[in-house]
């Protein structure tokens, strides 16, 4: 669970989204609970059954017009039917005058009240970008990330089977390090899954019989990215002469993350198998595939149109050879 504090809140978007504090610093304490903002127009007019009160509460033009077109007693009465419910903090945009009587009850409630001079639009969009990072669903992996021709590859397998190794390889080929050993995955808006490393072990890597290296320094900044989106999964394991893998890739397999499903391919390894060159062929087989061609797809397609016209598949090599003149 998140635990982001409304002081927290403020020390991180005060520059960015020009916050100032009107009344006091009552509600720095409090927890928001949700990613969500809300805007309590249907409170105001008194209906509170559905009234999403442990969210940031946000006051337009639209809502200070409203307040503002009440009598003193009326007003006074819909700011008491908001700030009854227990609310993290509030936050008045465009620049409105706040009234008197909605500092006076938020100090009693003990609710800080805020002023921007964004435009409500803008102001929920920045804000909303912020806690959709913060309230991010996250988990933890154990692997290696590489943006590969610009797709991110997320290599898992057991400990020791050579994730690493496969990532220093890419990278001395001209690819990007993301993360080794420790990827810390958020999914985003969309469907999003997004990784980095760990601040500690940020651009390092732990390469058996050699030790901790820093790839940035080794090669340089261009060989490194602080995050990537996770796009495919490819599970590294040992050669089994019992299992039936995939020949042709027309049954593509996907996993989830977070909910998310991304392609998934389980890559059999043993010694002298370039993986290197089989994970680049990966991620331009997924750019072709995003770009609507499906390698696989298109080979059964002609195969099964050959089959059904019932051509002549034998090669005839003296006809062949006849015709070669380089």
């Amino acid at each position: 669970m998140v635990n982001l504090s409304v002081e927290e809140l403020y020390s991180n978007v005060q520059n960015r989204l020009s916050l100032e504090i009107v009344n006091g610093t009552y509600s720095f304490r409090k927890t928001i609970k949700e990613g969500d903002v809300n805007r309590p127009a249907l409170a105001l007019a008194g209906f509170t059954k559905v009234f999403t009160y442990d969210r940031i509460q946000i006051l337009g033009n639209t809502e200070m017009r409203f307040i503002e077109s009440m009598s003193p007693g009326e007003r006074r009465h819909a700011l008491q039917t908001v700030l009854n419910f227990d609310l993290p903090c509030i936050i008045v945009t465009d620049n409105n005058p706040v009234p008197s009587e909605l500092v006076e009850i938020a100090n009693q409630r003990g609710v800080t009240v805020f002023r921007t001079p964004l435009k409500t639009t803008q102001f929920t969009h920045l804000l909303s970008d912020f806690l959709d990072e913060k309230f991010a669903p996250t988990t933890t992996v154990h692997g290696s990330l590489v943006d590969v021709y610009g797709v991110g590859l997320l290599f898992t397998g057991r400990s020791g089977i050579g994730k690493s190794e496969i990532a220093l390889d890419l990278v001395e080929r001209g690819h990007r390090l993301v993360a080794d050993d420790i990827v810390q995955i958020s999914r985003k808006a969309a469907g999003v899954l997004i990784g980095q490393g760990s601040e500690m072990l940020k651009y390092h890597m732990e390469i058996r019989g050699l030790g901790i290296i820093d790839v940035r320094s080794i090669f340089g900044v261009r060989a490194t990215r602080p995050q990537k989106r996770i796009e495919v999964e490819i599970h590294l394991e040992e050669w089994d002469n019992t299992e039936d893998y995939e020949r042709i890739g027309v049954d593509e397999q996907y996993t989830k993350i977070l909910e998310v499903e991304i392609p998934f391919v389980k890559l059999p390894i043993f010694p002298g198998k370039n993986i290197t060159v089989i994970a680049e062929v990966v991620a331009m087989s997924q750019l072709l595939k995003v770009a609507g061609v499906n390698m696989a797809r298109d080979f059964d397609e002609r195969l099964r149109r050959k089959i059904q016209a019932g051509a002549d598949d034998h090669f005839d090599m003296e006809r062949y050879l006849e015709r070669d003149f380089e």
